[in-house]
């Protein structure tokens, strides 16, 4: 992945500029979007998991293929994905440079399509 490639957040107040490279995940929380950073750090915005989705595609084309959407509930970036256990209904994400660890909680269908991502290579 491109560490250097950066997306770009705006508010009224608070402007952000993220590398790709720090981005664990988003997931939903109602009509705002929780962005988890790799070196742990949480970020609230003011729209919809749906919303960022679009954004993600619109900033950054090509690029925005590392990010993938698990069910109904997070947006994540794919070169994190360390295990995919179905019968728990558990991902785990794994960031060796920062040496955590993230488990999202997800649906037994989301699972198995995310696995096919890999397998199918």
């Amino acid at each position: 992945m491109n560490t250097h490639r950066y997306i770009y957040f705006n508010s009224r107040d608070t402007f952000f500029r993220i590398a790709l490279s720090q981005i664990a995940y988003f997931s939903a929380d109602k009509n705002y979007t929780l962005l988890q950073l790799t070196n742990g750090q949480k970020l609230m915005f003011t729209f919809s998991l749906q919303k960022m989705e679009q954004y993600l595609a619109e900033k950054l084309n090509e690029d925005a293929k590392i990010f993938a959407r698990i069910g109904k509930s997070y947006i994540i970036n794919l070169h994190y994905v360390y295990q995919i256990d179905i019968v728990k209904q558990k991902l785990h994400l794994f960031d060796p440079a920062n040496q955590k660890t993230f488990t999202l909680e997800v649906s037994k269908e989301a699972l198995k399509n995310l696995r096919k991502v890999y397998v199918n290579k």
